[in-house]
């Protein structure tokens, strides 16, 4: 991967591991929740968003997020 693909996947990753950050914040969870949300870049140059382990409650209440119209 050149060095302009693994730039823009990783502001684009960066910019999601953000917002999720602050989505999971809005829930009302605290940091130690929130904190692990990294940004990533594979191989491809794709961006993604590592969360890491989350309970279950958590999990619970982003499903139910994610299923509300916005």
């Amino acid at each position: 991967m050149d060095v302009h693909t693994y730039r823009d996947g990783r502001k684009a990753s960066t910019a999601a591991a953000e917002a999720t950050r602050q989505a999971l914040a809005a829930l009302g969870r605290p940091e130690s929740v929130w904190g692990n949300a990294r940004p990533r870049v594979i191989h491809s140059g794709k961006p993604y968003v590592h969360l890491g382990m989350v309970r279950g409650d958590v999990a619970k209440r982003m499903a139910g997020a994610m299923q509300t119209p916005a």
